[in-house]
């Protein structure tokens, strides 16, 4: 029987992103305020995911085994440590969330089962990595606030209540909504961006989060005059606002995630999952040990 096994590492490091051959001015333009001089700091939170069948023992692999190459192979190395100096490999392309996740997985491959690198440079941005060549995700994390009310114009108060229950209350209610939207490319052999992080965090700022934040969407929010604001179809018009502007920054929208409360939440995909991944986080029982 096939299992996923993941493991939680962590490490405290900074970077730069500066290209020696580009002006200051040009430098500015593509990485903003993280050309600052020395550098800036994360505490980076990894997760390695690792797949096998199960051993006489019901483990795929010794978790004290696992621990310990990560630490060789990885912590050790990076943790309190200048990335752009650590690595040879960010010397040739710059230390981003995803090309990190790239490395480590490259690091991490002669030793371990990988099917996954998952880099958290904070909670609001993260990178996952398949060992894909160059591919890789990104992904930012936002949110907003706003109210709305489910209910069928074509339906009477009581028809709605006995579909959407609470919800349909006349006056509607309100959520503080969280966001996840995820992109897909190849990462740039020099920059280690898969797209302008930028522009990526100001086309979910422009699109979605100045035009939902604070409001009532079935008044305020024209798509929703005629479309019930589920966090279905919400998730839905969001993927629609996003599709062209990705583009325009050289990557794919690959998924839109909106979670309305705690216990309830959504996701859409731009692309079609690969199946592979899609059966093995659908169908496969998965140890977390952290």
């Amino acid at each position: 029987m096939k299992c996923t096994i993941n493991r939680r590492a962590q490490f405290s490091a900074s970077h730069r992103y500066w290209l020696p051959e580009c002006s200051e001015a040009e430098n500015l333009t593509r990485f903003g305020a993280c050309t600052r001089f020395p550098g800036h700091g994360h505490n980076y939170v990894l997760f390695v995911s690792m797949l096998g069948d199960l051993d006489e023992y019901g483990m795929v692999l010794n978790l004290s085994d696992v621990k310990h190459t990560i630490k060789r192979e990885i912590t050790s190395q990076l943790d309190f440590s200048y990335l752009n100096e650590a690595w040879e490999e960010f010397q040739q392309t710059l230390p981003t969330t995803e090309n990190i996740a790239r490395v480590i997985w490259q690091r991490l491959a002669p030793h371990l089962p990988l099917v996954r690198i998952q880099l958290f440079e904070h909670p609001e941005l993260w990178a996952d990595y398949y060992g894909d060549d160059m591919e890789a995700y990104l992904t930012v994390s936002t949110h907003f606030s706003a109210a709305h009310r489910l209910a069928r114009p074509d339906l009477s108060f009581e028809e709605n209540s006995e579909i959407y229950g609470k919800c349909a209350r006349p006056n509607g209610h309100g959520h503080n909504y969280h966001l996840e939207v995820t992109i897909k490319g190849s990462i740039d052999p020099r920059t280690g961006m898969i797209a302008d992080l930028v522009g990526f965090q100001s086309a979910i700022d422009t699109f979605v989060v100045e035009p939902f934040d604070h409001t009532f969407l079935n008044k305020d929010i024209a798509y929703f005059e005629n479309v019930v604001p589920t966090a279905e179809n919400i998730a839905i018009h969001i993927r629609d606002l996003l599709q062209a502007p990705i583009q325009q920054i050289g990557a794919q929208l690959y998924k839109v995630k909106l979670i309305e409360s705690p216990n309830n939440s959504c996701e859409v995909y731009c692309t079609e999952p690969q199946e592979s991944r899609r059966s093995l986080h659908q169908q496969v029982p998965t140890l977390v040990q952290v």
